[in-house]
């Protein structure tokens, strides 16, 4: 069982509000380069997603289950068939996304227990929790050329430092796929 976070960033780190949704002054970055720059299977995802779990925050859930089920292409057909968990205290009714529950008890007890590949699209206080724990064992970013200078970032200030080997680069349309695996654990 592997921990694969995916994230939308800019060069300087931020990864909040790429696609606009939560009206800050600076979202929709990742999606001023067109639906192509974030269409489709972009972090390479492929089996993985057939045979792992989704776990993702009550937000990022709320957010996907209104645009996933009305997609019938190739990937969202994978999105929507693959189990999802979502951490939530407050959501109590996942019908609107196939195959949603939520966690029962603590999330790190739940992704410790997990044994298939755990994907965590975006879900920032889901990553960082992991995070914390030492449990994330790749990163897949899709970098945006865009320097935004605030926001939200993927590796706040005050975390431990973390030495991770770097698994594959690619460019995809005007991002960049980066894949980051840990070298110790």
């Amino acid at each position: 069982m592997s921990v694969i976070v995916i994230q939308f960033i800019t060069l300087d780190g931020i990864v909040s509000d790429p696609d606009g949704s939560a009206g800050t002054a600076t979202g929709g970055w990742a999606f001023r380069h067109g639906p192509e720059a974030v269409a489709g299977d972009k972090f390479q995802l492929g089996r993985t997603l057939d045979n792992g779990v989704m776990l993702l925050g009550r937000a990022t859930w709320q957010l996907f289950s209104q645009i996933w089920p009305g997609r019938d292409d190739p990937f969202a057909t994978r999105m929507n068939a693959a189990p999802k968990l979502v951490a939530s205290r407050t959501l109590t009714d996942t019908s609107a996304w196939a195959n949603s529950k939520v966690i029962d008890g603590d999330l790190v007890d739940a992704v410790n227990r997990e044994d298939r590949d755990v994907i965590v699209p975006g879900s920032l206080s889901v990553v960082h929790a992991l995070m914390a724990e030492d449990l994330i064992d790749e990163y897949r970013l899709l970098t945006f050329p865009t320097i935004l200078g605030t926001g939200e970032r993927l590796f706040p200030d005050g975390r431990p430092p973390a030495y991770l080997e770097c698994l594959a680069a690619e460019q995809t349309g005007a991002a960049v796929l980066t894949r980051y695996g840990r070298t110790v654990r």
